[in-house]
């Protein structure tokens, strides 16, 4: 199957990418701003860094250096972008295996006297991640702890532009990977007075690195039933959008400015939806099962074949909205600069001292030895009036 058009099709419902007309309105400021420059990536290899490199590459910036935890996911995208007839790799192109909070990151800026734009992707993006105290306390050590370091150090070597991803589930979070990221938009907003920084509240990445429908094509490859919640709505963007909308809001973005892709309520999908049409586009019927059980047993007994098992679901997992939200009550927006963004242009972000002093919170609620789940969500809620985090006992790893 041709997943990006398939993607167009059934999932954004539309031929181009929804910020083609801003980037080709905006294409001389684009140029300018990158042509020659140095470019830094964190989190470089994921879906959305490795979209975001594609679409500054098309611009000739001078120097790329991409950092990622993943080194299979690095030597992928290496193969792809020298092996990719439309992209020019820049003649300084380095990729390291290494952890964005890594004292080797001073020394990467040192040798190379800063970057011009600095991009941050490593980040805990699944509502999933939200499990016990151990994967919430290593979901907000990445996602704020380890993220001020960083701030800390870009304040010696200050970049022309710097963006860090965001998420719509930061506006009014139910989860603590909204409420994650909602206190790094606080965080980067910190450091405004040292240099430009923006952000993007993101839509859903369809077929993204470990996103649900990806999950379909593994599933299908072993022979394995389909699984889907049938009541949550989605908005989406393509893997190319993704890309788009974080270089659009890294380099033509003012000083703490957020970005979000203006989806009307008519673009909202659910992923059962999405599975219908996946199947449909595969060539095979639908059979839906009451349980996982039951479409483990249909699949062990009739698989390969035309008729393919799937489990739809009403969600009942901790930290899932019924439908997502770009902004909240009292936000500045801006929605005439742009064709396709709106753009928050003031909002209510705490004071750099009110930051740190919830990081220090957290550190010592992680340096003693009994501290719970419910413990760091009190934490978080004391800091975040608008965090409404209901737990209901059950995640999502608890599914198929």
């Amino acid at each position: 199957m041709n997943i990006p058009a398939f993607v167009k099709e059934h999932v954004i419902e539309r031929d181009q990418s929804l910020f083609a007309p801003d980037i080709l309105a905006r294409h001389d400021e684009l140029e300018h701003e990158i042509k020659g420059k140095s470019v830094l990536v964190v989190g470089g290899a994921g879906s959305i860094g490795s979209s975001f490199i594609k679409e500054v590459l098309k611009f000739h910036p001078s120097e790329l250096v991409v950092v990622d935890l993943n080194e299979n996911g690095l030597a992928e995208l290496t193969r792809d972008l020298r092996s990719d007839s439309g992209i020019t790799v820049p003649p300084v192109f380095l990729t390291y295996t290494l952890d964005f909070a890594s004292p080797v990151m001073a020394e990467i800026f040192r040798e190379h006297g800063g970057f011009d734009i600095v991009a941050n992707f490593s980040a805990h993006k699944h509502v999933r991640s939200e499990k016990d105290r151990f994967s919430v306390r290593a979901l907000l050590e990445n996602n704020v702890i380890k993220a001020r370091g960083f701030l800390d150090l870009l304040e010696q070597y200050p970049p022309r532009h710097f963006f860090c991803v965001s998420t719509d589930k930061a506006a009014n979070p139910v989860n603590i990977m909204g409420a994650s990221k909602r206190v790094m938009e606080d965080l980067i907003m910190a450091y405004r007075p040292k240099f430009k920084v923006t952000t993007a509240r993101f839509a859903n990445v369809a077929f993204s690195n470990g996103s649900l429908p990806a999950s379909f094509l593994d599933r299908m490859a072993k022979n394995q039933p389909l699984v889907a919640p049938k009541d949550v709505k989605r908005y989406f963007v393509s893997m190319e959008e993704s890309g788009q909308i974080c270089m659009l809001a890294c380099i033509l973005g003012n000083n703490g400015e957020v970005f979000f892709p203006k989806l009307g309520k008519e673009k909202l999908k659910t992923f059962s939806e999405i599975c219908d049409a996946f199947l449909k586009e595969s060539g095979l019927e639908k059979h839906e099962c009451a349980n996982d059980d039951e479409a483990k047993a249909f699949a062990a007994t009739n698989l390969p074949g035309p008729v393919y098992p799937v489990v739809y679901f009403n969600s009942d997992t901790t930290g899932e909205k019924d439908c997502e939200q770009f902004t909240v009550s009292g936000e500045t927006t801006d929605m005439a600069r742009f064709k396709s963004l709106g753009v928050i242009t003031e909002t209510d972000n705490r004071s750099r001292q009110a930051v740190d002093g919830l990081i220090d919170d957290l550190e010592n609620l992680f340096s003693t030895v009994s501290y719970s789940k419910a413990d760091i969500v009190k934490v978080l809620a004391a800091y975040l009036p608008n965090f409404h985090h209901e737990e209901l006992g059950k995640n999502l790893d608890d599914k198929m």
